[in-house]
């Protein structure tokens, strides 16, 4: 894929529209082309703006009261004004554009917010099937580790000048979660940190970094392709666990890596 091919499908792949072989295509040639990672980042940093932007609208106070003046009344109440019914004013061209009014500005709000609730959805989304496409790449042949190693202080300091924060290397491999090694990734644009683990013969991929998706982080759990994806954050930064290992096993992994990160202390 060359960069004319590839400019076309960014817009496609932010808004989740490609599938697996073309993201992944998409994906492996941002990875080796500083030029279309930094159009993706731009991109991105765009549509993330737009879903921080602050478009709620409050509603005025008195629009409580213009709600409940044409709400029917309870049943109870409803008994009582056949005794004594209510006396409405005859509604005049000034009483009725101001309602209207009202009800466009509450209208208007109340779009924002779920475009905003969307946006931020569709980040979250979009990053996870990023973070699946690039498991899947991880797992082709001479792919999966920068470096190979189950010291994890070898691990750690071969990510120090490659990544703006040091991702937290756990061995866990008296757990029976083999420590592999690490990688250089790249994901929603940005290099991340790939922590590589084995269970059994499943893989496990932990991608570390400060921020992925939307400015409000929302943990995860869900299934993308028959792979189980584990979303978290912590001590500012987010973990996404990625492995086609079976959710319960992947749980207790993600449980074990977040107790490591903080232990209890001295009872």
């Amino acid at each position: 894929m060359n960069c004319a091919e590839c400019e076309i499908l960014l817009h496609a792949l932010i808004d989740g529209e490609l599938d697996a072989g073309h993201s992944r295509d998409v994906e492996a040639h941002v990875a080796g082309c500083a030029a279309c990672a930094a159009k993706l980042k731009s991109f991105r940093a765009l549509r993330n703006a737009m879903a921080g932007a602050e478009l709620k609208e409050a509603a005025p106070a008195h629009l409580r009261s213009r709600i409940e003046a044409v709400l029917p009344l309870p049943p109870a109440q409803a008994s009582a004004q056949i005794i004594a019914p209510r006396k409405f004013l005859q509604p005049s061209r000034r009483t009725f554009f101001g309602g209207f009014a009202v009800g466009s500005a509450l209208s208007a709000a109340l779009a924002a917010s779920l475009v905003l609730a969307v946006v931020r959805n569709d980040q979250n989304q979009t990053v996870a099937d990023e973070v699946v496409s690039a498991h899947i790449r991880s797992l082709q042949a001479g792919h999966l580790m920068d470096v190979e190693t189950s010291d994890q202080h070898t691990v750690k300091p071969w990510f120090n000048g490659r990544l703006d924060v040091s991702p937290p290397v756990i061995d866990l491999t008296a757990e029976g979660f083999t420590l592999l090694g690490g990688r250089l990734d790249y994901i929603d644009g940005e290099p991340v940190g790939s922590i590589i683990y084995r269970r059994r013969k499943h893989v496990i991929n932990l991608f570390v970094a400060q921020r992925l998706g939307a400015k409000q982080p929302v943990a995860m759990t869900r299934t993308i392709q028959g792979y189980n994806v584990r979303h978290w954050s912590s001590e500012g930064l987010d973990f996404w666990a990625v492995s086609d290992l079976a959710g319960d096993e992947l749980d207790e992994f993600v449980q074990k890596i977040s107790a490591a990160l903080h232990p209890s202390g001295p009872s």
